[in-house]
């Protein structure tokens, strides 16, 4: 069984495509169950953040069940496959875990460094293992992401700088309105990314945070939190004020995770009409799908900084020294990675030749038995020690020296020897765990791969 990574990110789509393909913690359940009763997926994780959709499966092959995989997010997104094919990266075994390292790290993030990523991988871990959709391949993958994640932003500056696409999308508004400095801000969603926000602007010295969210309590919350620990002046409000709290603010931040429209543009008319204090209103829609009115972005006075402006001028937080650092911290743990996933395909393999070793002991022993039944028992009990040791020492060497074979690069082959030197059935030991093979060329897979050519070891389509 192998991992099979699907994804598009904010590197291989436009905004657009990432609207149409976003997970949202609603669909998240309903798409890892669909996944499970696949015939080919045995395992699932859904990453989805607000700057890329990521599957994380185990598969029993490749091609088919890349055909299932792209057939469900097809049916989700309303993409058609040629292009969902042109914006998707495909990543198999090694090529996935490299990739979710990385991820972890910030490595791959909009604004690199950023840690916001850990805790979403985390999430969507917890979510997988809820489902019992986590079995022990993810289990160990997505644990060793998070240990590699939290390893790169202790040992290197990765994140010195602090930056998140919410601080960038603020120093961006800052660009607009000067600084924030005694300024009102509403905070409109009050999930993780509404928490960092209400972090962002109490650091950036706003008088009053107001803090709007579908449920009240969640608001009332996050708001108490600001006054709490951040110091900062707060209220929560609810959304049938949305206009009159966007009226009485300079600065909005947007990230509810909703499906559709939150801010309308009759709500930001509203709010004009009142505002008469206020020369400019800067909306960061940091929500993916947009949370704003696509017209909005059109009204005088009125600023919307969102996805698709970050990712066309996106801030690159870490130095490279910094980045170099966790390049190498990642190859690191890749490596041990691997070597561990290829000691644990080999150790049933050893297994299923100790124990055909102990069969054939056992019915010499019963031989003897029929051939000289007056045999003391004393007698036979040191044979059988004596047989069974010579059977150790024999095997001893092989099953130590194959382990340690196994954690190098093509280590697999060895096992593969094993089997076939002592005809070694498939089905032993639960099955030695011989590699499982990729599929013959499908006709999915090779639209992945005529849509990004040059890329011979399908490392990415």
């Amino acid at each position: 069984m192998s991992v099979l990574l699907v994804g598009i990110s904010h590197r291989s789509a436009p905004v657009a495509v990432l609207e149409k393909i976003a997970i949202t913690e609603h669909d998240r359940p309903k798409l890892t169950d669909k996944m499970l009763a696949s015939t080919h997926v045995s395992e699932a994780m859904i990453v989805s953040t607000c700057n890329r959709v990521e599957i994380y499966a185990v598969v029993d092959a490749f091609h088919p069940a890349l055909g299932e995989i792209s057939e469900l997010l097809t049916k989700h997104s309303g993409l058609v496959l040629p292009e969902l094919t042109k914006h998707a990266y495909v990543r198999y075994a090694e090529a996935a875990a490299e990739h979710l390292f990385a991820v972890a790290s910030g490595l791959d993030s909009m604004v690199v460094g950023e840690q916001q990523v850990l805790s979403q991988i985390r999430a969507a871990y917890a979510a997988s293992d809820s489902q019992q959709a986590a079995g022990r391949t993810l289990h160990e993958l997505a644990q060793t992401a998070l240990r590699v994640g939290k390893r790169v932003h202790s040992e290197t500056g990765i994140d010195r700088a602090g930056a998140s696409v919410v601080s960038v999308a603020l120093d961006r508004a800052q660009l607009v309105l000067g600084p924030l400095a005694g300024r009102t801000a509403l905070v409109l969603g009050a999930g993780a990314m509404g928490g960092l926000a209400v972090a962002q602007l109490a650091r950036a010295g706003v008088g009053k945070i107001l803090v709007a969210n579908r449920t009240f309590e969640r608001a009332e919350r996050l708001a108490n939190t600001a006054a709490t620990m951040h110091g900062v002046e707060a209220e929560a409000v609810g959304m049938e004020r949305l206009a009159e709290a966007m009226a009485a603010a300079e600065v909005v931040v947007t990230c509810t995770g909703a499906v559709g429209t939150v801010v309308s543009i009759a709500d930001v008319h509203r709010a004009l009409a009142t505002n008469g204090s206020h020369d400019q209103l800067v909306i960061c829609d940091l929500g993916l799908p947009r949370d704003v009115d696509h017209a909005v972005a059109g009204l005088p006075g009125v600023t919307v900084i969102d996805m698709e402006t970050l990712q066309r001028d996106p801030s690159a937080g870490a130095a490279a020294d910094d980045t170099a650092a966790a390049r190498a911290i990642v190859a690191d743990e890749l490596a041990k990675y691997l070597a561990g996933q290829r000691m644990a395909e080999v150790t049933p393999t050893v297994a299923a030749l100790r124990q055909m070793a102990a069969d054939v002991v056992e019915s010499e022993l019963l031989r003897l038995d029929s051939r000289l039944p007056g045999l003391a028992s004393t007698d036979r009990e040191e044979v059988a020690r004596t047989v069974r040791r010579v059977v150790d020492k024999l095997l001893h060497a092989p099953t130590v020296r194959v382990k340690q074979l196994a954690s190098t690069p093509g280590g697999d082959s060895y096992a593969s020897a094993l089997r076939e030197l002592f005809e070694l059935k498939p089905g032993a030991a639960q099955a030695v765990a011989a590699p499982m093979e990729i599929a013959a060329p499908a006709t999915l897979a090779d639209d992945f791969t005529a849509a990004h050519p040059g890329d011979e070891q399908g490392r990415n389509a």
